[in-house]
């Protein structure tokens, strides 16, 4: 079995400083839990798309109740990576990203679709969908949720680290951002967590397939 995850956001800024803003989020105090970015390979297509492979890595602490279950000296980072396709013609970035190791305890796949919206001017709408599965015998369960919680806590947080570099871009102050959504990723991060008791699971669509 496999979590799904879908959430569909508008965000109030036009699809070209969405773009821009996408590869200046990082570093941002809301993802101090990314810690290095590279990119792998870049190439410009013959349509004009811009296909871009990073690696990133991130901290990846385990729950307190699975911690006596995996070697102390297990790796508490994980390697993601980032395909992504810009696409000028169409106004849209999608991008797919996945974890290279721990995969048998968490495999968590995310597809993130920025396009620019055609019912509110100077606005993006953004689709982020995401599976997660587990292979650990008789915890698989609860290891999906517990990952379901943490991406729905991420993904808050994703959110506000891009409004964070749209800011800077703007020309806008960001400490009001700052005093602002401390507190609201805090709370929302403690809401997605009390899902690890009543996640209901569901039909997992296919997954996406990457370009490369």
């Amino acid at each position: 079995m496999v979590k799904y995850f879908c959430n569909n956001t508008d965000i109030k800024s036009t699809w070209d400083h969405v773009v821009s803003a996408f590869w200046q989020r990082y570093p941002n105090p809301f993802s101090t839990h990314v810690l290095t970015e590279d990119v792998v390979y870049r190439e410009v297509t013959a349509d004009n798309r811009l296909l871009s492979r990073r690696l990133l890595m991130k901290t990846n602490r385990l729950p307190r109740w699975a911690e006596c279950l995996f070697p102390a000296g297990m790796s508490r980072s994980v390697y993601i990576i980032e395909d992504s396709v810009v696409d000028p013609v169409s106004r849209s970035l999608t991008t797919y990203t996945w974890n290279l190791n721990h995969t048998k305890l968490m495999s968590v796949e995310e597809r993130c679709v920025f396009q620019d919206s055609a019912k509110q001017p100077a606005a993006t709408q953004l689709k982020r969908e995401a599976w997660i599965s587990s292979s650990v015998f008789g915890f698989s369960k609860p290891i999906q949720e517990f990952g379901l919680a943490r991406f729905k806590s991420n993904q808050v947080k994703a959110m506000k680290g891009l409004e964070y570099a749209l800011s800077n871009l703007q020309g806008e102050t960001p400490q009001r951002l700052l005093r602002d959504t401390v507190k609201d990723a805090s709370e929302k991060a403690k809401e997605a967590a009390k899902t690890l008791a009543s996640a209901a699971a569901g039909s997992a669509p296919q997954k996406p397939q990457q370009y490369v």
